[in-house]
């Protein structure tokens, strides 16, 4: 079913049109779920705790790339919508080269300062050497991460979609046979890891350079352009938000190991791990269903199509609510397997790990509300409200809850801490959704 970006959206094409950008950000995440699993189960806790200490570090990194790519997406899907299409293909020529030189300052300087970051980060004498060698070879080919986060959303901005997915699936099944070989055959534990997640990387990444480069049938193709940095201040400002939300949820992250360090030591970082490769998977629906239809709602915002904006709100709530719902029967019913495939090797952590996976699970119920109503002002080219939900929710919200709910009750508040920002959130998303209603008649 072709569907373009200008059509009136109902439950059926909006499933059909967002499924691919689903399904790419659920490969994405469990191809680099597969890192961990071989590591723990091939290397061991100590390793898998390693990777998982510097793994929000890196996923800051790569995250400047999903700022550049929702904001540009956001800039790029109004202006085709405002009937500009040549304007539209000179915007994201510029996204593009901004993420190559980005890319390449973060590659340089991580490397460098890698070790100092993880001693930084909380890396004991056992850990360091790990930290270091898989962080090393991962920010290396940072750029590639960062080009990947990229192409993700202007795939569907380029009404290309399942084009997105299948490069991402062939970067995923790269990863994951190569984790195999490298960690479970070869032994080389994790820098064999890391390899096989910056190959799979560079699948996603270069290839839809490639593509874009050369003519094709989508909507945009990349041109002869300067660097206008009006133009870029914008979409990255645009983009700001979900830069909070990704910086603000690893440094969330750090602080959450901090405190597990604390309360449980060692096995509570593990612990973390598996809670938080968990939430990837299915944070990755409600993402990918936010990146989906962001495209969508932009081209209306140019458009001036306030019926369609509606239609669009009503809907992305109904359907957010009710697989929020869903996720949670799921991730209750999944936590012991879960825990199983990762740490059943050690008694002690698995029971951990299953109690905090079933504590964890109730945060999905207005996760994906809160995603939504993030990405709906990014789309909507209002960066400032859309950072604003994403600063209160991750970084406030949930720092407050992750230090304090553990001096009232104990290991088990830090389980909980998520889903008391997600309920706080939820206050304010809802409060700017009203709020801003009169201003782009999505309430009309």
């Amino acid at each position: 079913m072709k569907i373009q970006l200008s059509e009136h959206f109902t439950y059926k094409k909006l499933f059909c049109f967002c499924l691919p950008t689903v399904a790419t950000m659920l490969f994405t995440s469990l191809y680099v779920i597969a890192d961990g699993f071989f590591v723990s189960n091939f290397v061991g806790k100590t390793a898998f705790a390693a990777v998982n200490l510097i793994m929000p570090f890196l996923m800051i990194t790569g995250c400047f790339g999903f700022m550049i790519g929702t904001g540009g997406s956001a800039l790029v899907g109004k202006t085709l919508g405002e009937g500009s299409p040549e304007k539209a293909n000179r915007y994201f020529t510029m996204m593009v080269y901004l993420t190559l030189i980005i890319g390449v300052v973060l590659a340089v300087s991580g490397f460098i300062f890698m070790r100092p970051i993880a001693y930084l980060l909380g890396a004991t004498d056992a850990m360091i050497g790990d930290c270091v060698a898989y962080g090393r070879i991962m920010n290396t080919f940072t750029t590639a991460y960062m080009l990947q986060y990229l192409f993700q959303s202007f795939f569907v901005t380029a009404q290309k979609p399942q084009l997105g997915f299948w490069v991402t699936v062939a970067a995923g099944l790269a990863n994951i046979v190569l984790d195999a070989l490298f960690v479970g055959v070869l032994g080389w534990g994790v820098k064999g890891a890391a390899w096989a997640s910056v190959i799979g990387q560079c699948i996603g990444g270069v290839l839809p350079l490639f593509y874009f480069m050369r003519p094709n049938h989508s909507l945009l193709q990349l041109k002869k352009t300067g660097l206008e940095i009006q133009i870029l201040a914008k979409a990255c400002f645009n983009g700001s938000s979900e830069l909070m939300t990704s910086i603000s949820a690893s440094l969330v992250g750090i602080l959450y190991n901090f405190q597990l360090l604390k309360y449980a030591g060692e096995n509570g970082v593990a612990a973390y791990g598996v809670v938080m490769y968990t939430h990837m998977i299915f944070a990755a629906i409600f993402l990918g269903y936010a990146i989906g239809t962001a495209p969508i709602i932009s081209y209306h915002y140019g458009a001036g199509n306030h019926s369609e904006l509606k239609n669009m709100l009503k809907k992305s709530i109904i359907i957010m609510l009710g697989g929020g719902i869903a996720m949670l029967a799921m991730a209750c019913v999944l936590a012991s397997p879960l825990a199983k495939i990762f740490v059943g090797y050690d008694e002690g952590l698995f029971v951990l790990t299953k109690q905090a996976l079933s504590i964890y699970a109730f945060a999905f119920i207005l996760y994906g509300v809160n995603v939504f109503a993030s990405s709906f002002f990014t789309a909507l080219n209002n960066g400032g409200v859309s950072a604003a939900i994403s600063f209160m929710r991750t970084l406030v919200f949930q720092t407050a809850a992750v230090l304090l709910l553990p001096l009232l009750i104990g290991l088990e508040g830090i389980w909980w801490a998520v889903t008391l920002a997600e309920v706080l959130a939820m206050a304010v998303s809802a409060a700017f959704v009203v709020a801003k209603g009169k201003q782009y008649h999505y309430l009309d």
